[in-house]
Order: C-alpha cells, then structure tokens, then sequence
C-alpha cells in the first residue's frame, strides 16, 4: 500500500484497546486504519485467555467505577451489535482480611457508588459456597453482577463491527517507526508508510518500545495461566465447582489468587481457570518464555488447593499472560506529552481488559474531538509530573 493522506485516524495495536478504539473511530464516520503486528485476537500479549473477570467492587480505585457502569453498557450494546455471548454474570466472591486491599477497597468502592454487595465472614461464606475453605480471620465481599467476558471474542467483535463501518485493519504489520509534523503523523511499517491526522497507540506490552521518548516507566512481566480439571471434584462434592462464582483471595504478600469457573460457551478449556495475579517475572516481549513452568503450574494448583481444597484435577492447559505495569499500577490513557495528534493508553496493570469498549470509546472522543465526558482524569500523565515534583523517583524509560 502507498503513501496517501487517506485516514483521519491510526491505531497502533489491535488488542483489546486499539479494537475497540477503530470501532468507536469507525462508527463515527472517520476513515481509521488500525495496524496490529500479528492475526487479531492472538496470544502473545495481554488480550487472550478466553475469560477475564468483569466487576465494579474495584478495590484498585473507587474512581473506576463509572468507566465501569458505562463498559457494562457498551458490552451490552457489543453484545447485541455483533450477535456474540460475550459477558456472563456469575457474580464474584473478593476475599481476605478485612484490613486487606481487596476486601476493603472493593468494599470503598462498593459504598461510595452504590454497587450492590454483601459481606460475608468466614462462615458465611463457607455456607453461601461450601467448596471454599477460608481462615476464620478472613471475609468477603460478594458482588453479584460481577463475572467474565471473553477476551478474543470481543477484540474480534470489535474490530469486525470496526470494518463494516468501513474501517481497515491490517494484519500481521510490523511498525518501523512513526512521527508527527505540521500535516498529521507518518507510520512507516513493513506493508508500506501511511498518514493520518490524528494517532492512538494502544500497543500494550510493546508499548516501551514504540513510545521510548513516553518518560514514563512501563514494566512487563510473566503471568502464567492455568484450567484445572474440575469434574472429580465435581462427584465428590454436592455443590460442583462450576457452580461457583469468579473469585479472588488476596494472599496478604502482594498477590492474589483468582479463579473463573468453567463455562461451555463462554470459558474455554473444559475447566476452572486460574492464576496468580501480581508478582511475576520483568521480561522482553520479544523474547519472553511462553511455556508455563512446573514450578510456576505447581505455584498455582498449590495456591488454588488452600482456598479450594478439593478444587484442583491435573492440568489441562496453561497459556502465559503479559502485564504492562504503570508506576502506580493505573491506567495511562491521555494525550502523549508534548505530542498534538498522538494518544496514548498503556499501563494496564493486569486490570484492564474489562474496560476496553468503554476506553475506546474515549480514545475516539480524544482523537476526534481533542476531549472526552469520560472520567479519565485521574489517569493522566500529569499525575506522574506532580509525583515526581513531590519529591518522588523519577519516571523515565
């Protein structure tokens, strides 16, 4: 393809953000062209795994909860749109000590917006879902619109609904490099350079490397995966582990384990997933290991096994997850400092995908329009300039 002055906007990344961003670019009536370095709805970076939890008990920060309200919204309308199940509302059981960030800010955030929930104690639990086995010292909060969505199938939604709206993505695209000048930026890539007015670099765990001048510290680590056989526990116990909700147990050491339970349609593999969310090994995306090791699959059966005891079968699949980390562990999702046509979301944290239509949806807004009504504020990069004037590191690549 030439160089031509024919798109209005380009994203750089199709994964769950930069889908969702052609989309809602798409669907406006602007000419965008999407650019993603392998087949859409792959798995070599953070939109994969065939269920991620969807809540809004968000102990992370209470001020995500109305991008959550409208991503709920816009999973419906997804849903509805595209023709696919996308979203299945299981509820979700948030555990720990009652001091503990989990419990306490799901609870924070529960309270200020009115999300519906209920606390449970140790015994209240173990009544409500006999299969788990929690310290006496520990609670839980219950939200019962919580549950999954479907990773790929949503990046796919998006980006088919993105080219009936007459939207082009390309595939399988390397970027060479990109830049701005007084006409629009240029992206020259291995198919060809391209222009456009405005850009969106929703590039994910290769983000550092497309955005080295970004000033911002953006670590990637190695989250193992794994779907643990549920059937056999499922005939010694009268409450079948695919009857539980998606949960969360923080460890009090910097992690948490989570589980989704096994769902024919929306789950994948024929078992209960699972992981341990925090932590982690820093890699290159390059060059990352993509095979889960027996230590790390042992890691997580063994961490699954003390909440669930009689939860853990032999292991039927394992995949590797890619965490981009902010400095504070929040979303990055602005314009690009000291950039006119470039906007930037990176830094998901392990917490993001759940927030892609909505995202997009601002990414559109901040690229069409030069602002949005969405409550992005608190995800600012102006965040990290008045850390650093405080007196704290220094956020730099």
């Amino acid at each position: 393809m030439a160089l031509a002055d024919e798109f209005d906007v380009i994203v750089l990344g199709c994964g769950a953000m930069g889908a969702a961003a052609c989309h809602h670019v798409a669907r406006r009536g602007a000419r965008v062209l999407g650019i993603e370095r392998f087949q859409l709805g792959h798995g070599n970076g953070s939109s994969h795994g065939h269920s991620r939890v969807i809540r809004q008990a968000y102990f992370e920060h209470p001020d995500y909860v109305p991008l959550l309200r409208r991503t709920y919204a816009l999973f419906e309308a997804l849903e509805r749109e595209s023709g696919e199940r996308l979203f299945l509302r299981c509820g979700a059981l948030f555990g720990g000590r009652a001091d503990s960030e989990v419990v306490s800010g799901s609870r924070v955030a529960s309270e200020r917006h009115g999300v519906p929930h209920e606390i449970l104690d140790a015994d209240g639990v173990r009544r409500r879902f006999p299969q788990f086995r929690l310290p006496d010292d520990y609670v839980a909060l219950f939200e019962p619109d919580a549950g999954c969505v479907r990773p790929e199938a949503t990046t796919l939604a998006h980006a088919r609904l993105a080219r009936a709206a007459g939207g082009t993505i390309l595939e399988e695209t390397r970027v060479l490099a990109w830049h701005e000048d007084h006409r629009g930026v240029q992206v020259a890539t291995d198919r060809g350079t391209f222009r456009a007015a405005q850009l969106i670099v929703t590039a994910g765990a290769w983000t550092p490397s497309i955005l080295a001048n970004l000033g911002i510290s953006l670590r990637v680590t190695r989250q193992p995966l794994l779907w643990l056989d549920q059937r056999d526990s499922a005939t010694r116990h009268r409450h079948a582990l695919a009857e539980l909700p998606v949960w969360l147990i923080d460890r009090h050491d910097g992690t948490s384990i989570y589980g989704i339970p096994f769902d024919p349609v929306l789950t994948g593999p024929k078992g209960m997933k699972v992981a341990i969310h925090g932590g982690g090994i820093e890699v290159d995306p390059e060059t990352v290991d993509r095979d889960a090791t027996e230590s790390e699959i042992g890691a997580a059966r063994d961490a699954t096994r003390a909440v669930l005891p009689e939860s853990a079968g032999h292991v039927l699949a394992s995949a590797i997850c890619l965490y981009t980390y902010s400095p504070d562990s929040n979303f990055i999702v602005d314009r690009m400092p000291g950039y006119r046509r470039v906007t930037i979301a990176c830094g998901f944290s392990g917490h993001g995908f759940k927030f892609a239509p909505v995202l997009g949806e601002a990414l559109a807004d901040l690229a069409i329009d030069g602002g949005t009504d969405a409550a992005i504020e608190f995800l600012g990069v102006e965040r990290f300039r008045t850390s650093a004037a405080r007196g704290g590191d220094r956020l730099t690549n």
